[in-house]
């Protein structure tokens, strides 16, 4: 009974960070998208003509 419990959580805790990691690739990716429309923003006002 102890073995399953602790193969039960291990599955669960598993499950767990699989998931996290696709949320933190994806959060990673907006964050690249709003950089880079604040690049393009800096680049166009760059000679203070925003």
């Amino acid at each position: 009974m102890k073995r399953v419990l602790m193969l039960a959580l291990l599955g669960m805790f598993s499950a767990g960070m699989l998931s996290a990691c696709n949320t933190v690739a994806g959060a990673g990716k907006d964050m690249q998208k709003a950089g880079e429309k604040v690049e393009d923003k800096a680049h166009d006002c760059r000679d203070g003509k925003c």
